[in-house]
């Protein structure tokens, strides 16, 4: 079980998910550097991982990995595939919900359709970066039942990182105590007695289109261009 970090139980509001990175990043300073990549669960977590990657000099990426439902109820993670095609599975999740293996290979080219569309999309201007060997932060603009950033911590397990820190502005205290389980470490800034749903802890919480992540990932490809050029 991983370090479970959780700063407050406050119900106010964030501004905005770029307050809520900016905050994030200064729990975050000591995985400044080049070995550190920030993971965006799309599409709201792309702007808080943003905020954190910009303040650490760290590198950034998307997560396309998805859930594998179980049948009849597609919510709950027996397991999640990855951009590869890797896939990982819960084999007792899996045996009790009567997930079989024909069930499991065909929910899994279900959601590589998705993935590659997805992929199409955003890799051409942000290439995959290799996980392997290095600090991995995976964000969100928050959680609720934390199906999805689960089975985005066995995919990124799956690609050998030397550490996972799961940083999440918002969440309820046994969906963070929960993921604690699969993360090294777990730093959330608000975890609420009451909690509804993520966008009552924001005060702006627009949809972010797809044009919005790809002006940040080709952002943040420029400002690291620019200061791995200056002497």
């Amino acid at each position: 079980m991983g370090t479970l970090n959780i700063l407050s139980n406050s119900d106010a509001a964030f501004i905005d998910r770029k307050e809520a990175g900016i905050l994030l990043a200064e729990k975050l300073e000591r995985f400044q550097g080049e070995e550190t990549v920030v993971l965006g669960i799309l599409r709201g977590g792309i702007i808080v991982a943003r905020e954190i990657a910009v303040a650490l000099n760290a590198d950034i990426d998307i997560i396309l990995s998805r859930k594998i439902g179980a049948p009849l109820n597609p919510e709950l993670a027996i397991g999640a595939v990855s951009e590869d095609g890797a896939m990982v599975i819960n084999e007792e999740i899996a045996a009790d919900t009567g997930a079989d293996a024909l069930y499991i290979n065909e929910e899994k080219e279900r959601q590589m359709t998705e993935i590659r569309r997805r992929g199409d999309i955003f890799r051409k201007v942000k290439p995959k970066v290799s996980l392997k060997e290095k600090i991995v932060i995976i964000t969100d603009d928050g959680i609720a039942t934390g199906a999805t950033m689960q089975t985005t911590i066995w995919a990124v397990r799956n690609e050998k990182p030397k550490k996972i820190i799961l940083a999440i502005p918002v969440a309820p205290q046994k969906t963070v105590e929960k993921l604690s389980r699969d993360a090294d470490e777990v730093i959330c800034l608000k975890a609420p007695c009451y909690f509804g749903s993520v966008s009552n802890f924001f005060i702006r919480f627009e949809q972010i289109p797809d044009e919005t992540v790809l002006e940040t990932l080709k952002e943040i490809n420029e400002l690291r261009d620019g200061t791995s050029g200056k002497t």
